[in-house]
C-alpha cells in the first residue's frame, strides 16, 4: 500500500520535499476550511497530508484566463483530492499529470447523438472536467472552500479519474485491490441504486406543480428531498461521481436513501464518513 511513498526514488524525494514545505499552521488552517474533514484522527490526518504532498509532487498545476495558482489554491485542491484515496493507493490517480484551474466556470464544446442519429453540437458551461488520459480541469470559484452544501467539484472530478483508471467511465472502478468485492455484486448494486435514484427523481419531478418551472429556483425545495444532486441520474459514471461527493460531504441522506450503495462505497473507499463527521454535518443537507 505504501510503495508510492517508500520506493520510487525521485518521486519519494519530491514527496518528502512537499511534506517539508507544508508547515503545521498552514496545514491546520487549510484542513479546518473544509468542514467535511472534521473528525479525522491523527493517523488519518497524517495519511491525508502524505497523499496531498504526493499530489503536489506528481501533478503540474496551471492557471487559465489569468488566474494565478497560489500555494494556497494548490494545497486546498490537493487536500480535497486526497480524501478519496486516504486509505487507497494513489496509483488510482496516475496516468495523467496536469491540473488546470480557471477562475470560474468555463465553456466546453459538446456533441450528442439523438435517437435518430442526428448529431447536436453545443457549448456547455462547466465547473469541472476530467479527460481520459488527459488533464483535470477545475473552476476555483466552485472548488474553493465554502462551496455549495453537499457538493464538491474536486472530489467529483477525481472520482471520475478513479473510474477512468479501470479503462472507461461507467461507475465501475478497478476492484483489483479489493479481493473481497466481486465485480458482479458491484454491478448489481450500482444498477439497482441508479434505477432507484432515477425513480425517486421521477417522483420528485412529478410532484412539482405545473405552474412551477422545474429549472427555476422555485423548484429547489422539491429537489432538496433527494439524497444528492439530480445530475447523478445522467448515467452510471455521473452517478458514481455525484454519489462519491455525497458520500464524503453529506453522507446521511445517501446512507438513508441508498443504504446498500453507501455500504459498498464505504467498503471501496475503506472509510465511513457517517461515523466520522460531526452529528450536525451528517444529519443536515438534503
Amino acid at each position: 500500500m505504501l510503495r508510492w511513498l517508500l520506493g520510487r526514488g525521485a518521486t519519494q524525494r519530491r514527496v518528502e520535499r512537499e511534506l517539508a514545505l507544508i508547515n503545521a499552521d498552514e496545514w491546520q488552517d487549510a484542513v479546518q476550511r473544509h468542514a467535511f474533514l472534521a473528525g479525522l484522527d491523527p493517523e488519518e490526518d497524517q495519511a491525508l497530508r502524505q497523499r496531498a504532498a504526493w499530489l503536489l509532487a506528481s501533478k503540474a498545476f496551471s492557471g487559465a484566463h489569468g488566474l494565478e495558482v497560489t500555494d494556497e489554491i494548490m494545497l486546498s485542491i490537493a487536500i480535497q483530492a486526497a480524501l478519496p484515496i486516504l486509505k487507497l493507493d494513489p496509483v488510482l490517480y496516475e496516468g495523467w499529470t496536469e491540473i488546470i484551474v480557471y477562475p470560474g466556470g468555463f465553456l466546453i464544446p459538446r456533441n450528442d447523438v439523438d435517437e435518430s442519429g442526428v448529431v447536436h453540437e453545443y457549448i456547455q458551461e462547466a465547473s469541472g472536467e476530467a479527460w481520459e488520459g488527459g488533464p483535470l480541469i477545475l473552476s476555483w470559484e466552485d472548488a474553493a472552500p465554502g462551496g455549495s452544501p453537499g457538493m464538491n467539484v474536486v472530489i467529483h472530478e477525481f472520482a471520475h479519474k478513479i473510474d477512468l483508471y479501470a479503462g472507461s467511465a461507467d461507475g465501475m472502478p478497478s476492484l483489483s485491490a479489493h479481493p473481497e468485492l466481486r465485480p458482479g455484486h458491484w454491478q448489481r448494486v450500482l444498477n439497482e441504486s441508479f434505477d432507484d435514484f432515477n425513480a425517486a427523481l421521477d417522483a420528485v419531478e412529478g410532484a412539482i406543480p405545473r405552474d412551477v418551472d422545474p429549472e427555476s429556483e422555485d423548484a429547489a425545495a422539491w429537489y432538496e428531498t433527494l439524497p444528492m444532486d439530480p445530475y447523478a441520474a445522467t448515467d452510471t459514471a455521473e452517478f458514481f461521481a455525484v454519489s462519491t461527493e455525497a458520500f464524503f460531504i453529506a453522507p446521511g441522506p445517501l446512507a438513508r436513501s441508498l443504504p446498500e450503495w453507501y455500504e459498498l462505497l464505504a467498503r471501496f473507499y475503506r472509510q465511513d464518513p457517517l461515523s466520522r463527521l460531526p452529528r450536525a454535518a451528517h444529519l443536515g443537507g438534503r
